[in-house]
């Protein structure tokens, strides 16, 4: 008779795994299909950027943003001045936000330019997916009005449509939480 109980309750804690196996939401990353990434065979795309091409913007702190519609490496890149104008002055490297498609490069502009960016204009390697495709050459151009001038890191991300969690900050080595504004306990 114990046999059967614990052979019974041994049935329903099988059933109990295997029911919550099979209620297990749906992964919100439709790349990735049981815990393996599936990697596009097409090539990386822009989808968006800030600022979008064409657009006027007030110059100052720049968080020129690109997406991408596929995860990708975060070590390369390759931004370059567009013919016929100018450069905005930006960080040597870009970030790789949490989504692995949005690229962040901190820059600045100044009062009424034309600016333009090439993305992989170049033949190095440019920006690459996590399958090792290359994006093919993607033109952004922009101007800078006569507005007042962004000032502030903050309001520059605000304006390139990300908030604190893209954004750490750091002073002399240690990591300041844009949040409070003071280093974490250690």
């Amino acid at each position: 008779m114990a046999y059967r109980s614990i052979r019974n309750l041994g049935l329903l804690l099988v059933a109990a795994f295997a029911t919550a196996a099979v209620a297990q939401p749906a992964p919100s990353d439709p790349n990735v299909v049981s815990g393996v990434a599936v990697v596009s065979s097409d090539p990386p795309k822009v989808t968006a950027t800030w600022p979008a091409s064409g657009a006027a913007i007030a110059p100052g702190v720049l968080v020129l943003k690109i997406v991408f519609d596929q995860p990708m490496t975060a070590d390369q890149w390759s931004y370059a001045k567009a013919v016929a104008s100018d450069y905005p002055d930006c960080l040597p490297t870009p970030r790789l936000l949490a989504d692995r498609k949005t690229f962040a490069l901190l820059c600045s502009t100044t009062t009424g330019k034309r600016y333009g960016v090439q993305i992989n204009a170049t033949d190095a390697r440019g920006f690459v997916n996590v399958g090792d495709r290359r994006a093919p050459l993607f033109d952004l151009g922009f101007t800078t009005s006569n507005a007042e001038p962004i000032r502030t890191l903050k309001a520059a991300m605000k304006l390139a449509g990300l908030g604190e969690l893209d954004m750490p900050l750091e002073s002399l080595g240690s990591f300041i939480s844009p949040a409070t504004g003071a280093a974490p306990n250690r």
